[in-house]
């Protein structure tokens, strides 16, 4: 089949003690920690590498500053996992180091790597929800989830530069597998990875002149997790980039934080999944962001009393 999953992202970072802190507050388990390195994991065993000195293997940074510099894909058997070297390679270099991982690089200068997707079993209960006709809790009431641990790494967003745009989608549909399920004229492209059911794996993201990260989605086991994990990490001092809220395009529940590794970082939950019976959607103008995004009159200076 291909393509399953992200497997890995690695940033380069300056002030590690800041992001270590950050991750772990946002839910993430730590894994390894040295002066110059640490490594998070998910809870399906994906992993976030943090380095203060990133390998020469990876590509030079596309933008200033903290930032992405690999996203690794994890393919399902060896074979597809060669062919998939294979078809990188056609016109640009791919090494492999020694923990098997095929490196290379996009249209745009991130990194891309390539190996064997390692999952691990991470089984979601959902909570318990009641309405009228439908009560599945009963002489129970709710505990406070307190800490979002997320399940996965669910999709990443990329900002790319307009001039070339399509050459940078072509990499990723053309070579590695990925299929366009929502085409925002416009603003980007949202893609699904073969092995994936998600509405959306990866989004390019147009911008007039200018590459960088966008954001990393985790997708949390719901709603409640989306809320919870937001609230503990302004608790914590992290600062929120947008009002919770519901994509319009994948459909889930969302809540952003600015990310000190740079872009920003996603919790979200309920996210469309679609089969190879949804057909490319293309949109001629941009469709609202958001379903709905919190409002509150507490936002408004509080009349007289």
């Amino acid at each position: 089949m291909g393509i399953q999953r992200i497997e890995s992202v690695t940033y380069g970072i300056d002030d590690l003690d800041e992001c270590v802190r950050f991750f772990d507050d946002f839910g993430l388990f730590l894994l390894e920690r040295t002066d110059e390195h640490a490594v998070f994991e998910t809870l399906t065993g994906q992993t976030l590498q943090l380095d203060t000195r990133p390998a020469p293997l990876l590509p030079p940074a596309v933008e200033e500053g903290p930032t992405l510099r690999e996203v690794v894909w994890g393919v399902d058997t060896a074979e597809e996992l060669q062919r998939l070297v294979a078809a990188a390679g056609k016109d640009r270099e791919v090494r492999e180091s020694a923990d098997g991982v095929h490196h290379t690089v996009d249209e745009t200068g991130f990194g891309v790597g390539l190996a064997l997707a390692r999952p691990k079993a991470a089984p979601v209960v959902p909570r318990p929800a009641n309405a009228l006709g439908d009560v599945n809790r009963w002489n129970t009431a709710l505990e406070p989830i307190e800490r979002a641990r997320p399940l996965r790494m669910c999709h990443v967003a990329l900002n790319i530069p307009k001039p070339g745009k399509e050459d940078a989608v072509a990499f990723y549909t053309g070579r590695l597998g990925f299929r366009p399920t929502d085409v925002v004229e416009p603003m980007g492209v949202f893609m699904q990875a073969p092995g994936d059911d998600d509405q959306h794996t990866m989004l390019l993201c147009h911008r007039p002149d200018r590459a960088g990260i966008n954001h990393i989605a985790y997708e949390v086991p719901g709603f409640d997790d989306v809320i919870e994990g937001g609230n503990h990490m302004i608790e914590r001092g992290w600062r929120e980039a947008r009002r919770l809220g519901r994509h319009t395009i994948g459909s889930n529940v969302f809540r952003f934080l600015h990310a000190p590794c740079g872009g920003r970082v996603e919790y979200a939950a309920d996210m469309d999944r679609v089969d190879d019976s949804y057909e490319t959607r293309v949109h001629e103008t941009t469709p609202p962001h958001h379903i709905w995004a919190l409002r509150t009159n507490r936002d408004q200076d509080a009349p007289a009393s």
